[in-house]
C-alpha cells in the first residue's frame, strides 16, 4: 500500500510537470544558497582547526590590546627586560619575541608596504615559525649572519600577485631603500596578508629600525606540558602587569591563548555565517509558501479523485499521506537538485578564492551536509503541504463526488 503512495504521487507531479517544476526551483534556490555557504563554513572552521593543531594549543600570545594586527600600534613595545621577565614565570617553557613593522619594499621599480618580521636566529626561531605556522616551500631558511638576505611570503613567486613580476631565489629587492637577497620562500598560508610578509634576521631589522633595538611587537610562548594554558595567560598578564607597574584595566598589552585569539575569530565566523543562512531561509520561507499554494490547487482539480478514494475504502489518513508525500517530495526533489547546483557553485567559488589568493575559503563537502540539506528540503515540502493535506482528507465522500 505505502509503494502505491510513492507511486502515485509521483505520477501526479508528472501529470503536471511545469507547475511541480516551478515549486521544485524555488527550494533549489533556497537549498543552493544554504549549502554554498554552509560548506564555505565548514570550510573555514576547518581550516582554523587545521591552524591550531598545527601551531599548537600550548602557546600564549602577547601583543597590543589596541589591535589585533601585530606591529600595526606605533606606541606598543614588549621590552627586552620584559621579555626576559617572561621567561622566569612559573609554567613558562619558553619565550620567542619577534620585531614587526610595515617596511616599503621595491623590486622591478614597483613599491609596496607589507609587513616585515625580525626574527632572532637561535632556538626561538622554531617556535615562531610553529607559532605562524611557516613552512619552507624553496630555498632555504635564514640563519645568524644573513644580514641582508630575505625570506619572502608565498604570494611574491606569483606574477601580478603582489609585483607585476615573479621574484625568484637570489633576486635582489629593497627594503626601506637597502638591497636584500631572496635565499627561500614560505609555503602558502591561506590569506593574502600573511604570503605577502617578509622575514629578515632580527640584526637585519634593528639595522633597518635602529630606534626600535630590543622593543618587540610581538611575543609567542610556550607553556609546560602540566599547564593548563588559559590559567596560565591569566596568571603571566597579571605578574608582568605588576612588573610593569600598572592598574588592572591600565594594560597596553594582552595575554591570551593561541585557542582564545582562534575562537575570536571563529565567533565572529559563526555569526557572519548564520546572518548569511538566515538570508537564505528567506527563500525557503517563500518556496513552503509556493508549495501550500501549488498543494492547495491540487486539492481542488482533484476533489472528484479524493472522493472515489474514499468510496472505496481511503480512509482519511491515506489521503492525507498521499498529499504529504507529494509535497515531502517536491521539496526533496528541489533539496537534491539544489545540493548538486550548490556543490557546483561553492566548487567554482573556491577555485576563484584561490586564483585571488584566499585558499583559506576552500568549501568543505561533509555527508552530514548533504543528507541535513536533503532531510530539510523533504521538511519543508512536508510542513508546506500539511494544510492542504488535511483539508484533503477531511472531505466528505459525498460532497467530493458531487463537486464539479
Amino acid at each position: 500500500m505505502k509503494t502505491d503512495y510513492f507511486k502515485y504521487a509521483i505520477d501526479n507531479l508528472l501529470h503536471r510537470k511545469m507547475r511541480s517544476w516551478l515549486t521544485v526551483l524555488s527550494i533549489l534556490i533556497g537549498i543552493t544558497a544554504i549549502f554554498a555557504l554552509v560548506s564555505f563554513g565548514q570550510g573555514l572552521s576547518s581550516y582554523v582547526d587545521n591552524i591550531s593543531n598545527e601551531a599548537g594549543r600550548d602557546k600564549l600570545l602577547f601583543q597590543s590590546s589596541k589591535t589585533q594586527a601585530p606591529g600595526a600600534d606605533d606606541t606598543f613595545s614588549l621590552k627586552k627586560e620584559e621579555i626576559d621577565f617572561l621567561r622566569k614565570v612559573n609554567g613558562i617553557k619558553e619565550v620567542a619575541a619577534t620585531y614587526i613593522k610595515v617596511a616599503e619594499t621595491e623590486f622591478d621599480k614597483q613599491k609596496k608596504y607589507v609587513f616585515i618580521f625580525g626574527i632572532k636566529q637561535n632556538e626561538e626561531y622554531k617556535l615562531v615559525e610553529e607559532a605562524f605556522t611557516l613552512k619552507l616551500d624553496k630555498g632555504r631558511r635564514l640563519k645568524h649572519g644573513d644580514k641582508f638576505d630575505v625570506v619572502l611570503g608565498y604570494n611574491y613567486q606569483l606574477p601580478s600577485k603582489i609585483f607585476k613580476k615573479a621574484i625568484g631565489l637570489r633576486d635582489k629587492i629593497k627594503i626601506n631603500g637597502k638591497d636584500f637577497e631572496v635565499v627561500g620562500f614560505y609555503k602558502s598560508i591561506g590569506n593574502p596578508q600573511d604570503d605577502s610578509n617578509l622575514y629578515i634576521t632580527d640584526e637585519a631589522f634593528e639595522e633597518l629600525y635602529p630606534l626600535l633595538v630590543d622593543k618587540f611587537q610581538f611575543g609567542i610562548a610556550r607553556s609546560e606540558k602540566s599547564v593548563a594554558s588559559k590559567e596560565l595567560a591569566e596568571f603571566a598578564e597579571d605578574k608582568l602587569r605588576r612588573f610593569k607597574g600598572l592598574d588592572k584595566g591600565e594594560e597596553d598589552f594582552s595575554i591570551q591563548t593561541f585557542q582564545q585569539a582562534v575562537e575570536t575569530f571563529t565567533n565572529i565566523l559563526n555569526v557572519i555565517n548564520a546572518v548569511l543562512v538566515l538570508i537564505a531561509l528567506i527563500s525557503l520561507i517563500v518556496a513552503g509558501v509556493n508549495i501550500t499554494n501549488t498543494m492547495y490547487t491540487a486539492v481542488l482539480e482533484r476533489t472528484k479523485e479524493i472522493g472515489i478514494m474514499k468510496a472505496v475504502g481511503a480512509q482519511n489518513k491515506d489521503i492525507m499521506m498521499i498529499f504529504l508525500l507529494e509535497s515531502g517530495m517536491l521539496g526533496l526533489i528541489g533539496g537534491a537538485l539544489g545540493v548538486a547546483c550548490g556543490y557546483l557553485i561553492a566548487s567554482i567559488g573556491g577555485q576563484i578564492a584561490v586564483g585571488y589568493g584566499y585558499a583559506i575559503l576552500q568549501p568543505v563537502f561533509s555527508w552530514a551536509l548533504v543528507v541535513g540539506c536533503l532531510w530539510f528540503a523533504f521538511f519543508i515540502g512536508a510542513i508546506a503541504g500539511l494544510l492542504p493535506a488535511k483539508q484533503a482528507s477531511r472531505l466528505r465522500p459525498v460532497d467530493a463526488l458531487r463537486y464539479e
